[in-house]
């Protein structure tokens, strides 16, 4: 029963990941990866000497922490609430419609909310216009994008988080809920000494694997939204976008491949750290 896992992990793995050598070449398509000639830390240096690792380190791990935190609030809330609803058939039809926004890409996304916020066309700026107001130029205010960023990150993550969540307590021993029904226990007592207990093996494995991504940023959600407006970057720029502009001309594939290597070994320390620190706390909640 495990082979297919195990040729799922071996193949999409483990066999990439000799590849990861051609961050320490300079790379040439003719050549190859193997052969191109080895060049060590060189490719490195790319992203520690651009003088930008500062703001882009701080970006893409305030953006993550952002997205880990209030996402899994806003997933274990939604799940809850969605538990204590008795009609079955509102509770397929909430998720059904809870889980369509992480289906949709991030280019029909970015429309959307270009065609929301923009100053000149937009229906939100028509509509506070309609109103007497103004709205200002959001394309124009670094400021605002955090929060559109987030905002926009947890409408599409939110019902697919909500739904793990709610598969782990649907899988509880009902037996636990209904003793506490017959001692008289009322729906916030049961969600605080039942069911939060219950869900925080969840939280954690799900914090650990999250928490190994966060010097990796969602180029597709931040791309599509942002595009190249330089206006925006102090507050938009993370590693990806960045390395991304800057190798549109050169395809220089070993710098982007040390950069991604690095955010990779990072993050496996990362998730040691964490793991350590959660095992020092409570072995039975480790992952290993």
């Amino acid at each position: 029963m495990c082979v297919p896992a195990i040729l799922f992990f071996l193949v999409f793995a483990y066999l990439p990941m000799p590849g990861a050598y051609i961050a320490f070449t300079n790379f040439q398509y003719n050549k190859g990866i193997f052969a191109s000639p080895f060049v060590g830390l060189k490719n490195f240096q790319f992203l520690f000497i651009s003088g930008q690792l500062g703001l882009l380190l701080k970006n893409t791990v305030l953006y993550n922490l952002a997205f880990i935190i209030l996402g899994n609030v806003l997933q274990l809330a939604f799940a809850i609430m969605l538990n204590e609803v008795a009609s079955k058939g509102y509770k397929k039809t909430a998720q059904s419609i809870m889980f369509l926004p992480y289906f949709i890409s991030d280019v029909l996304v970015s429309l959307l909310v270009y065609n929301l916020i923009n100053y000149d066309f937009g229906f939100i700026s028509h509509l506070v216009r309609s109103l007497g107001g103004d709205m200002p130029k959001v394309y124009q205010n670094a400021n605002a994008w955090p929060f559109i960023i987030v905002l926009v990150h947890l409408w599409k993550s939110t019902g697919y988080g909500t739904v793990v969540y709610f598969a782990a307590i649907t899988g509880m021993d009902s037996s636990m809920m209904e003793a506490a029904q017959i001692d008289g226990a009322n729906a916030w007592q049961r969600i605080r000494y039942i069911t939060l207990p219950t869900l925080k093996p969840t939280v954690i494995i799900l914090f650990l694997f999250a928490i190994g991504g966060i010097l990796k940023g969602n180029f597709g959600l931040f791309y599509n939204l942002v595009g190249n407006n330089s206006m925006l970057f102090k507050t938009t720029d993370i590693i990806e976008t960045y390395v991304y502009r800057s190798m549109m001309n050169s395809f220089n594939f070993s710098q982007s491949s040390a950069v991604g290597l690095f955010q990779s070994v990072v993050g496996f320390f990362i998730v040691l750290g964490a793991n350590a620190f959660v095992k020092h706390l409570d072995p039975d909640y480790a992952l290993f």
